[in-house]
């Protein structure tokens, strides 16, 4: 009798709760509709791209299986190559300029004073407008024919000629990403200013009291401190250049002569210009298996 009052008695320890099962229910539930969301906005999509970049998916007819075919030409396509080398080198650049305009301007508004707010909110401005519209501004701004900046430039005697903003490629890379940084910049600050706001301020008087100057305490506590913050600005903008699509294709078209194509607009040619599917989709996977993969070597480098 005793032994079996015991083994009950530890059957009953080791059985879960019914309040804990019934949480366990209400968990499931509460994420079920998140759960379904992902799985139908993201993970189906995910699976019907692999799918097509394996079969010859033209937009109308018939889908064949051809396995790895579209996967074999993409060493093949030279626009392709050339939109990596030049996508590498939009996003090193664009990188190195938004983070550091970035950081400057969140120290600049870091401590509170009379008048910042309006400075943090003049910043951050930009990133309130929508990319496609900002890159018809500039459009508008740097257009030769009709646009106020040539006019402006020749009246304070700076150039004498209409600068070609757009029609070479030195000029049109240049115009890009200085429109990215007017876009970005702010809201970047935003973030690291999140990180900045973190430190405690006792460590900074503590660096002060020690007799450390401005220098020292920006780079042994400032930056060490802000390497959190750093790191997921640097995945957001690493990914987010790579990724580029808007202002090429709006602000400059790919041109001239197809300098600035990026490797999403070469996707967007194949699948809607030459109506070749399963081509893009292929694209579609190499350029999101080096995206997760860069995204993971930062993630490690940077934890």
């Amino acid at each position: 009798m005793t032994m079996t009052l015991g083994r009950t008695g530890r059957a009953a320890r080791t059985a879960p709760p019914a309040r804990w099962r019934s949480r366990k229910v209400q968990g499931w539930l509460y994420a079920s509709p998140t759960a379904v969301i992902v799985g139908v906005l993201f993970l189906a999509p995910l699976v019907l791209v692999v799918w097509m970049s394996l079969n010859r998916w033209p937009l109308l007819g018939q889908a064949t299986f051809n396995a790895p075919a579209n996967y074999a030409r993409i060493a093949g396509n030279p626009l392709f190559l050339d939109a990596v080398l030049f996508t590498l080198k939009y996003t090193a650049i664009t990188t190195v300029l938004l983070s550091a305009v970035a950081l400057g301007l969140a120290l600049l508004v870091q401590e509170r004073r009379p008048g910042i707010g309006f400075f943090r909110t003049a910043f951050f401005l930009p990133g309130a407008v929508g990319f496609a519209a900002a890159a018809l501004l500039f459009y508008g701004m740097l257009n030769n024919d009709f646009g106020p900046i040539d006019p402006m430039l020749r009246a304070l005697g700076i150039t004498s000629e209409p600068v070609k903003w757009i029609g070479t490629p030195g000029m049109a890379l240049f115009s890009t990403i200085t429109l990215v940084l007017w876009r970005f910049a702010g809201f970047n600050m935003l973030i690291l200013l999140t990180g900045l706001q973190a430190i405690p301020v006792e460590v900074y008087e503590a660096a002060r009291s020690d007799g450390a100057n401005r220098w020292q305490i920006f780079t042994r506590i400032t930056l060490p401190l802000l390497r959190p913050t750093l790191a997921l600005m640097l995945i957001l903008s690493v990914t987010g250049s790579l990724l580029a699509f808007d202002q090429f294709f709006v602000f400059t078209n790919g041109g001239p002569d197809n300098s600035t194509v990026s490797m999403v607009m070469v996707i967007y040619r194949d699948a809607f210009f030459r109506f070749d599917l399963g081509g893009a989709a292929a694209l579609s996977v190499v350029l999101l298996a080096a995206l997760v993969g860069l995204n993971a070597l930062m993630m490690r480098r940077l934890r």
